[in-house]
């Protein structure tokens, strides 16, 4: 099957370290395909218009498209990309984080465009079936789970957490709870291990030290096998202030998850509600201080069961195989004759 994916983000500095870039590659595996870079810049910037996207590779999409059987775009959001009015195959339209709280119902005609729209945050459910009640699929993302085996860590006297969806712009050391969790140190027997991607380092290392927090703070800022780095932590955790910063079930957590180790996430997160049911976790339930200790000392206090939670779910749920058929399901109707 040739499939076009649009890929609406810059590609790490350091490969293998992006999610949908991740996910995208399990599927070119599976069914194969081609990628199209439809972000100009090559480092993420939050004040480039997104309607300026793809407009560098208008001739590279027109000369692509009468080859394709069908288009396959990721992004945070539903959006109105101008590039999409040029596709005459079928197109597959993956939000990541969800399909968004202020998408303007009025003005949402380009959505007839869309053969399927994909988004693996079950909050949707409602948005979705009002939008495309035809054409839309909930798929929860999966990872190979079998690269990650469970390392016990004995929790002593601190908790060591890795810290996931590292920044993309200085903002994000607020937003993403980055400064947070260095302050959360200063109360409470933490040590921080940092899996970053290549992007302000030098930023971090300053948080890092104004805090006084260099001894209890590990980066790794390099590909790393990050099933050993899982081994040697008690838990993972992602935290953002609004729904659209994240993937709406981070990798990072499903690693964590899949190796047996539980996840520390913000409520605004749609996975906290996965973490709450399977109780393999703690939410945090707004970006503070307050709750951010609270979930932290609530995570020491009731660690072994929720590690034997982690251990007993993560790997059987976040399995790569169900997200593959799904999305198999997904492809063969986009392509199916009309008729």
């Amino acid at each position: 099957m040739n499939i076009l994916y649009h890929l609406t983000s810059p590609s790490p500095p350091i490969p293998g370290t992006d999610a949908v870039f991740q996910e995208i590659e399990a599927l070119r595996r599976q069914f194969g395909g081609e990628c199209l870079q439809l972000y100009p810049l090559c480092r993420p910037s939050r004040i480039f218009p997104k309607k300026f996207y793809g407009l560098h590779q208008r001739r590279a999409l027109r000369r692509r498209e009468p080859t394709v059987d069908l288009h396959h775009l990721y992004y945070a959001t539903l959006y109105p990309f101008p590039w999409l009015r040029a596709l005459h195959k079928p197109l597959i339209y993956s939000a990541v984080t969800g399909v968004g709280q202020h998408l303007e119902r009025g003005r949402a005609d380009w959505l007839k465009a869309i053969h399927t729209i994909v988004s693996c945050n079950p909050r949707d459910e409602a948005a979705l079936r009002a939008l495309r009640p035809a054409h839309y699929r909930i798929i929860r993302p999966g990872i190979a789970v079998e690269r990650f085996t469970h390392t016990p860590c004995p929790l002593d006297r601190e908790l060591i957490l890795l810290v996931g969806s590292a920044p993309w712009i200085r903002r994000q050391f607020l937003t993403k709870g980055i400064d947070l969790l260095l302050d959360a140190g200063g109360s409470l027997p933490l040590r921080l291990v940092f899996l970053w991607r290549g992007l302000l380092l030098s930023e971090l290392q300053r948080h890092i030290a104004r805090r006084g927090m260099n001894a209890r703070v590990e980066i790794i800022n390099e590909s790393t096998d990050v099933n050993r780095l899982l081994a040697r932590v008690h838990a993972t955790v992602v935290l953002a202030e609004t729904e659209n910063q994240v993937k709406a079930y981070p990798h990072s957590l499903m690693e964590s998850l899949a190796a047996g180790k539980p996840a520390l996430v913000s409520g605004c997160i749609p996975m906290a509600d996965y973490v709450a049911e399977a109780q393999c976790g703690e939410v945090v339930p707004r970006l503070t201080s307050d709750d951010l200790c609270a979930a932290l000392q609530r995570l020491m206090d009731h660690y072994a069961g929720r590690q034997a939670n982690a251990q007993k779910r993560g790997r059987a749920d976040f399995a790569l195989a169900p997200m593959l058929k799904a999305y198999g399901e997904v492809y063969a109707q986009a392509v199916k004759p009309s008729g």
